[in-house]
């Protein structure tokens, strides 16, 4: 009887899952950047659509300065790059190296967000003031938001990582986060050339 409900007793580790298919998580991360993907699109294209109809200097403060949105897309790319390397680095089965490139990528997101909310504080404008203002924060904040939710992400693959919950088998939590991330990265490449490079084009243009 002991013997028959040994073999029937759960196995000791859950299965790593079928060979060559995704997980429902892998499909649920898709689904929501298309999703997240078009909301970022919309006002993306309503930033450029009001600002090619305003007759009025755009931005109304003048252009923009480049110097910490070329900082924060560096920082922020470099992210990616780090979080890439955890996965990469976990799949080599090198423990140390994975921690400390989840690490490096976590506070790399902080500093992106500290650098956000210095260049907000030093605007002379808020979200109330005029039309561009209400354009560049709202924009600007969403993709924060998206920042925040990112940055728990990473905390949560990093202690995973930290207490060896993957290898090189069971790692699509890292894939899906990692996927996630670099989405997030993507936009602010879309939104850096529309709030920071697009005003130079439009003014010259005018």
């Amino acid at each position: 009887m002991s013997e028959m409900m040994h073999d029937n007793a759960l196995p000791e580790r859950l299965p790593v899952g079928s060979a060559g298919q995704r997980s429902g998580g892998w499909f649920g991360c898709l689904a929501l950047i298309v999703t997240e993907g078009s909301l970022f699109g919309y006002l993306i294209f309503s930033y450029l659509y009001l600002a090619s109809q305003s007759g009025n200097m755009w931005p109304p403060e003048g252009l923009p300065k480049l110097g910490l949105g070329l900082v924060n897309t560096a920082i922020l790319l470099s992210s990616s790059l780090f979080v890439w390397l955890c996965e990469r680095n976990v799949k080599r089965r090198r423990l140390r190296r994975a921690v400390a490139s989840m690490s490096i990528a976590l506070l790399l997101g902080v500093a992106f967000t500290g650098i956000q909310f210095k260049e907000w504080r030093d605007h002379p404008y808020g979200l109330t003031t005029h039309l561009y203002g209400s354009l560049y924060f709202t924009i600007t904040g969403f993709h924060l938001a998206h920042v925040a939710v990112g940055l728990v992400v990473l905390a949560l693959l990093l202690l995973w990582t930290a207490l060896g919950y993957f290898d090189a088998r069971r790692c699509l939590a890292l894939t899906i986060g990692g996927l996630y991330w670099h989405f997030v990265d993507l936009v602010w490449l879309f939104i850096f050339s529309t709030l920071y490079l697009s005003p130079y084009v439009l003014r010259g243009r005018g």
